[in-house]
């Protein structure tokens, strides 16, 4: 009987201790477990929240955003005072006293353009302040907007002027820049940082955007087309017809972009919208608002009517610089003014790719070409259909041609959906191909159109 205890009780010691560090491991794993699935509902119902918020117009995360009261003298430190580019700013006041007291022309056009720098980037500024009032898509819409204001105004005063290939070589050097300078900047920096992998972007986002654009090369395309096969039926007019009835319809186009952009949110933008929110989210936990929404409102006018004003001086002097500098006023309207122009999408652009955020950088480059292109454009051939000046679509062969390319060559780089800083550095060479094709250019209509 002895014998049989000490062997039951030999047998039973590690029986004894085994359970236990079973139960001690078990215990651990449904702590794991437990905590595991805590953390999945967190995320889970995070998610949920994102996607009630991404899929509701009125964006209700951004109606508790603190609105900061400042003074008067407070708000002018913060806009002007801020930024160190804005020693830049005191070049536009130079550039009216040189025309007024000297009257140098190509002065005048320096000068204007060296002011109109740092207002271009206070208007993004600005508009990003107001962002955060207005939610990620009106937001995105509002930056794409005033980001463009400079080449809408400086357009509305050369169609005044009658200048009229102006207007048409400068909206179409901001949509090149855009496409290859902008994005091109955004994927190599980006690229950079992010070297040992590809970044990724929406495709489906991205390939609604290559069809947009190839829709407004259609439009310019046909008067082009037309044109130069002399096959119109009332010679000078048909042209004339074909481009305003295209402008229309392009209006059009862009009004149903934005309806669906803005209200029907198909599951093609979920993702991009849900990105936004959650790079909002994050943001907002490092960075408030730093001006009000009625201060951003005020400053976004004081900026635009400056904006304006100096345009006016711009314009008068493009001529003049192009003669006393020997640069072709086509070089001018197409590299100088829209890189000036596009100053904020292009900080913007390099800002977000450099953060992993390439849907963002695709939206602000990309975009800004669509509103150029299906808007921008159209609305200049309406408002000299209403001033009287026979602004078309002809954008005469060279110009359509190269735009035509640049279309093509920036869909075959963003249909993967992916990007790394080789496709960047790509697409900055081919803006240099642009660049120098521009500088060695004549134009045809140079001395009838300006």
């Amino acid at each position: 009987m002895v014998h049989v205890l000490e062997s039951m009780s030999h047998c039973n010691v590690p029986a004894l201790i085994e359970p236990q560090v079973e139960m001690g491991t078990v215990n651990e794993v449904e702590h794991k477990s437990l905590s595991k699935r805590e953390e999945d509902a967190k995320q889970t119902k995070e998610a949920s929240l994102m996607e009630q918020g991404s899929l509701s117009p009125s964006f209700p995360q951004h109606k508790t955003t603190k609105s900061p009261k400042n003074s008067v003298l407070k708000s002018i430190k913060i806009v002007i005072f801020s930024n160190k580019l804005n020693f830049l700013l005191p070049f536009g006041p130079l550039a009216i006293l040189v025309h007024y007291m000297i009257d140098s022309k190509g002065w005048v056009f320096l000068l204007s353009l060296i002011g109109i720098t740092p207002l271009a980037e206070r208007l993004g500024y600005a508009t990003e302040q107001l962002a955060f009032y207005t939610g990620p898509t009106v937001g995105g819409l509002l930056n794409a907007t005033f980001g463009n204001v400079t080449e809408l105004i400086i357009s509305i005063f050369a169609l005044k002027n009658g200048m009229i290939r102006v207007v048409q070589l400068t909206l179409l050097g901001s949509i090149l820049s855009n496409m290859l300078l902008v994005l091109g900047c955004a994927f190599f920096c980006g690229g950079l940082v992010f070297y040992q992998k590809d970044q990724v972007f929406d495709k489906g986002l991205a390939v609604v955007n290559s069809g947009l654009l190839l829709m407004a090369v259609m439009g310019i395309l046909f008067p082009a087309v037309l044109h130069y096969t002399h096959s119109e039926v009332h010679a000078g007019s048909s042209e004339l017809a074909l481009s305003r009835f295209s402008s229309c319809i392009m209006l059009i186009a862009y009004a149903a972009y934005l309806f669906f952009q803005l209200k029907s949110q198909s599951s093609s933008y979920s993702p991009l919208e849900e990105e936004t929110n959650q790079n909002e989210e994050t943001s907002d936990e490092d960075e408030d608002p730093e001006i009000s929404k009625w201060e951003s409102i005020i400053w976004l006018s004081i900026l635009t009517a400056w904006v304006s004003l100096l345009s006016g001086y711009l314009v008068d002097a493009i001529e003049g610089a192009s003669v006393s500098w020997n640069i072709p006023i086509a070089f001018i309207s197409v590299i100088l003014l829209p890189i000036v122009g596009n100053a904020a999408e292009h900080a913007g652009a390099i800002m977000f790719a450099m953060k992993d955020k390439l849907d963002l950088s695709l939206g602000v480059a990309i975009g800004s070409s669509i509103q150029i292109s299906m808007f921008a454009v159209p609305f200049c051939v309406v408002i000299g259909w209403m001033m009287g000046a026979q602004m078309d679509l002809n954008f005469q062969l060279f110009e359509t041609a190269m735009l035509f390319i640049t279309v093509i060559v920036v869909a075959f780089f963003i249909q993967e959906g992916t990007s790394n800083y080789f496709k960047g550095l790509m697409l900055i060479l081919c803006y240099l191909i642009v660049a120098a094709s521009f500088f060695v250019h004549e134009d045809p209509q140079q001395d009838g159109g300006i």
